[in-house]
């Protein structure tokens, strides 16, 4: 089994409106007197976000509701710049006259803090925004959809597992969420946005009962910033065609052989190598985490800015983005929490490293003019941090090189899809990862699967060992909304594109054994 993908996609804007019962609030009241108040205190820089997050979790077992949660966020933050240092504040009640106690409660801690204070802080300049609206795109907006419908849909998906044999259990979950912000600030922006996510997910049990053991296989359709046409309509994922194969590549995978460890060559399908992405190059290239910001807490990076230019991070044909502007990309938006309008860059070129993701306090730290816009917050009462764009591995400009392709330039090998589970150093740099199916290579051509794999490397010598690259189109974004960070902790959705490739030499390990099975 291969999987195929679609062609890269690239940014389209939306015919939907921001919702009334989000542009209905007194956003414009609640600006007036909250930055009035922070410049006759004598504020450098101040800001208000008013943040909305509406959110609905179903969750289904054997095609059987489990539980549907509902929830409203609603609340307003209030930031400020005094005598060179941060002050923030942030309520839940949306009054003009609560916007003005909370911006002199963020002088106040801005006041306060000063005396600790040893970096002065200073924002890289942006231009001026005003009246600006960012909608994501989407077709079907999912709480426009009715619950039960939603179900329903979730429940049939299930029962094609369910009624299959040699499944004996099928959970399926779908979160959603509106997220929705308004930012106003000193320099005259007034942003207002509104963004839509899905993350559907199905999965098969088969349970050994004599043996007392079980298996597990799950849908590979990534969380996407769309609408309920991803789930219930023909955009993005044939939701078909995978719902029939499982079953049977399940039953495979419980009759494969154990894997046999050592040196492979491995073909790392999309639906894996998203997350390998995330863990080695997103969160190396933050510039908070490489300069020790994070250190108390998620670690550093090996990926430092002394080698910033200079760094091989992979072989030549290694070119990695960021960006905050990719079509269904679970970081992407107009504007960032800082008011910097999103762009496109490069992280790694021609396998050196060649930039990081900023945000306006960090970039004039390392000589650039400009934010690249990675400011965000998860909630109105949360301080808006530098957080991951849409890091991406570019496929082969030059050849539509596909999946088949690749998997018949190795001899002896492994094709691995999906993700599961993962573990990587403080630093960014040991690290491994497990799979969702595996199927061994053998003289160009899959043979079956195999059982119990991991891939084992350092990120330079993993990205080191990249032959090629696919083409685009096995070029396809993954991605999660659970991307952890900070402290107080924050939770962040991120995508992360990429194509099939195929490296040389890497280490895999037998995870039973390595369990002591």
């Amino acid at each position: 089994m291969i999987v195929t993908h679609s062609a890269v996609p690239r940014a389209v804007a939306s015919d939907h409106p921001v919702d009334p019962e989000f542009t209905n609030l007194p956003l414009h009241a609640l600006a007036d007197a909250a930055l009035a108040v922070a410049r006759a205190a004598g504020a450098e820089h101040a800001d208000l976000r008013v943040h909305r997050l509406v959110t609905q979790s179903l969750r289904l077992r054997d095609g059987k509701v489990q539980s549907v949660d509902d929830g409203v966020e609603t609340g307003f933050a209030v930031r400020v710049v005094v005598d060179g240092t941060w002050g923030f504040a942030s309520h839940a009640e949306l009054t003009p006259a609560t916007a003005a106690a909370t911006a002199i409660e963020a002088v106040q801690v801005a006041r306060t803090l000063r005396s600790l204070n040893r970096e002065r802080v200073e924002l890289a300049p942006e231009p001026v925004y005003s009246d600006a609206t960012w909608v994501s795109d989407y077709r079907t907006d999912p709480f426009g959809v009715a619950t039960a419908d939603k179900v329903a849909l979730l429940a049939d998906y299930s029962h094609r597992l369910l009624t299959a044999p040699g499944v004996d259990h099928v959970t399926a979950n779908c979160l959603q969420v509106k997220e929705q912000t308004f930012h106003a600030d000193l320099a005259g922006s007034t942003i207002t946005q509104q963004r839509v996510r899905l993350h559907p997910e199905f999965e098969a049990t088969a349970v050994d009962a004599d043996a007392g053991t079980f298996e597990t296989m799950r849908t590979l359709a990534p969380p996407v910033a769309r609408g309920w046409e991803y789930l219930g309509g023909d955009a993005g994922w044939e939701w078909d065609t995978e719902l029939a194969e499982i079953p049977t590549l399940l039953a495979a995978k419980i009759a494969a052989p154990s894997v046999r460890a050592g040196v492979t060559d491995l073909v790392i399908d999309p639906t894996n190598l998203w997350l390998t992405i995330h863990e080695s190059i997103g969160h190396a290239t933050e510039y908070d985490r490489a300069i020790g910001y994070e250190a108390a807490y998620a670690g550093t990076s090996f990926a430092t800015p002394d080698l910033l230019g200079t760094l091989r991070y992979g072989t030549p044909i290694m070119h990695v983005t960021a960006d905050r502007t990719e079509t269904h990309g679970l970081a992407s938006v107009g504007f960032d929490d800082d008011a910097v309008a999103a762009q496109r860059w490069d992280l790694v070129r021609d396998g050196t490293l060649v930039g990081y993701q900023l945000d306006r306090v960090f970039a004039p730290r390392l000589g650039l003019e400009r934010s690249n816009g990675c400011s965000y917050a998860d909630s109105a009462h949360h301080v808006p941090i530098q957080r991951m764009a849409n890091v991406s591995l570019q496929p082969d400009p030059d050849a539509d090189t596909g999946t088949a392709d690749l998997i018949a330039r190795v001899e002896d090998g492994i094709y691995v899809v999906g993700d599961k589970s993962w573990s990587i150093d403080m630093q960014r740099y040991n690290f491994q990862f497990t799979g969702q199916r595996f199927f061994r290579i053998r003289n160009g051509e899959l043979d079956g699967q195999l059982r119990d794999v991991a891939y084992q490397a350092t990120t330079t010598d993993f990205w080191g060992s990249m032959e090629a690259v696919g083409g685009p189109s096995t070029w396809r974004l993954g991605g999660a909304f659970n991307c952890g960070k900070a402290q107080p902790g924050q939770v962040a959705a991120v995508s992360h594109g990429c194509p099939s490739a195929l490296f040389r030499g890497v280490n895999v390990l037998n995870t039973r054994t390595e369990g002591g099975q």
